[in-house]
């Protein structure tokens, strides 16, 4: 078991995603980094959508009750196992009664915004709807379907057991960055609604930076920048959306659905950010500056593709050390 010691850390439990479930209104939640979370259990030799613990905000801190094994991946939050400093993107062994403790996200110019917290078997919570995933619009999944608190117990399906551990990766932010001028960028398919904006706007979409607002969270990232214009007033109906889509609603300012968006909406469409590169926001800091990359079909498979690559790699990696001999 793990016991958490923070209060208001917003952290939850999230595995990959709650697929299959749109048609019943459902949204899909799962980890805003999914490659954090799918390399930490690669690490531990879990299943690769096994449940972790997403953390936002900092200081976090928890206590292992029992000896387990953990890694910790996304952002580098100056980790501390009691008063040992912890390397980040690293597999870690704890003992009964250590306290874990993440610290704010260090600067620099790959700075992230969330830890991922995988242990040894995953976070054991029950399956709702095919997933572990916390889904707080309906208060379901995760633990009691809600961000976690102090006092809260956690317990890790492999506790106890022997994990082989002490070894580390090179973070996606490393291994796969993508910049436009020195500007974090996300590569973006034009959608439904895209040539009814002004040409303007559209060439500004490209070109500018846009800054993630105060008013962005896991539902959604709201953008400010130069407003988008339609060439005419558009109203309608709601339709089916999905993460990544970037709707415009009056204001001409984007939003950017995120990993708990609500399956529909009635705003006009612009683009969707690939797939491949939904953890690239899910690690933009509130009020850092993105840019947008138009791709097409073809390049937006290929991307997917190379973050396939990246994740096959880690596992070579993870089989190697675990057949690795011990040195006493």
């Amino acid at each position: 078991m793990i016991e958490v010691l923070s209060s208001a850390a917003l952290a939850t439990v999230q595995d990959l995603g709650r697929a299959g479930s749109l048609r019943w209104g459902v949204g899909t939640s799962g980890a805003m980094d999914n490659l954090a979370l799918a390399a930490g259990n690669l690490m531990l030799g879990n299943d690769v959508n096994a449940a972790g613990v997403e953390v936002p905000v900092f200081p976090f801190k928890v206590r292992f009750d029992e000896d387990c094994a953990f890694a910790l991946t996304g952002a580098d939050c100056a980790a501390k196992l009691d008063d040992q400093s912890l390397m980040p993107w690293w597999s870690h062994q704890a003992r009964a009664g250590q306290v874990l403790t993440l610290g704010l996200p260090q600067a620099g110019p790959h700075r992230g915004s969330r830890a991922v917290l995988c242990v040894a078997g995953g976070v054991d919570v029950p399956e709702v709807l095919g997933s572990r995933s916390t889904q707080l619009r309906g208060a379901f999944g995760g633990h009691e379907g809600r961000a976690l608190k102090r006092g809260d117990r956690l317990r890790a399906a492999g506790a106890g057991t022997e994990c082989k551990n002490g070894f580390g990766l090179v973070p996606p932010a490393l291994a796969l960055p993508l910049y436009k001028d020195e500007v974090l960028a996300v590569r973006v398919l034009p959608s439904a609604e895209y040539a009814a904006f002004e040409e303007s706007s559209r060439a500004e979409f490209w070109a500018g930076e846009w800054k993630i607002t105060a008013q962005s969270d896991r539902y959604g990232y709201r953008l400010e920048g130069e407003a988008l214009r339609p060439i005419a007033p558009m109203e309608m109906r709601s339709h089916g959306i999905v993460p990544g889509v970037i709707q415009v609603p009056h204001s001409g300012q984007p939003i950017i659905q995120m990993r708990d968006a609500q399956p529909s909406g009635g705003y006009p469409k612009f683009g969707t950010v690939i797939e491949a590169d939904l953890w690239r926001l899910g690690q933009a800091p509130i009020g850092s500056r993105i840019r947008f990359i138009q791709v097409d079909w073809d390049q937006a498979v290929a991307a997917l593709d190379e973050v396939e690559a990246w994740l096959d790699k880690v596992k070579r990696v993870v089989d190697l050390h675990r057949s690795a001999p011990k040195v006493n």
